[in-house]
C-alpha cells in the first residue's frame, strides 16, 4: 500500500508532464520559423488543437494556407 502512495502521484506528475509539453513543441517549432509569438496567429491560446485551429487571425490564416508568412501583408 506505502508504494501505491509513491507511485499514483508519481504517474500522475509524469503524465501531466508528457501531455503539457508535448501539445507545446508545435507551437515552439512555429515561433522559430515566423520568429512572432502565438498571439501573432491566434486569437486566444488554448491547450486543445482543433480550438487554436478555429481562433486563427488573418496571418495564421495565411500561414496555414502559405505554410510561410513570407509576402503576407498586415492590414493596417
Amino acid at each position: 500500500m506505502s508504494h501505491l502512495k509513491v507511485i499514483v502521484p508519481a504517474a500522475i506528475l509524469l503524465g501531466t508532464f508528457l501531455v503539457s509539453t508535448t501539445a507545446s513543441f508545435a507551437t515552439v517549432d512555429y515561433k522559430k520559423a515566423t520568429g512572432k509569438q502565438c498571439l501573432y496567429c491566434h486569437a486566444k491560446i488554448s491547450g486543445d488543437k482543433a480550438e487554436m485551429n478555429k481562433n486563427l487571425t488573418a496571418a495564421g490564416k495565411y500561414y496555414h494556407e502559405h505554410k510561410s508568412l513570407d509576402g503576407y501583408q498586415e492590414k493596417k
